[in-house]
């Protein structure tokens, strides 16, 4: 996986995935937490930003594990 992520390569890993699916963000591994992703994709400078649209609680023990988080 590259440093810098790009469109395509974010395309390509959700692409297989159950449309209906939640999708969180993962932030912090030194306090973890599951933010919810902003439905706005803005692009501004060359890139693409997802907002974050708020915290919903605790990153579960499982998902810190497998981003080697924990």
């Amino acid at each position: 996986m590259p440093q810098y992520l790009t469109v395509g390569h974010l395309l390509r890993q959700l692409q297989n995935l159950d449309p209906s699916l939640p999708v969180r963000l993962a932030v912090n591994p030194d306090f973890p937490f599951a933010h919810y992703v902003g439905a706005e994709v803005v692009v501004q400078g060359g890139m693409a930003f997802i907002a974050d649209d708020g915290q919903e609680g605790y990153l579960p023990a499982s998902a810190r594990d497998a981003l080697d988080w924990a």
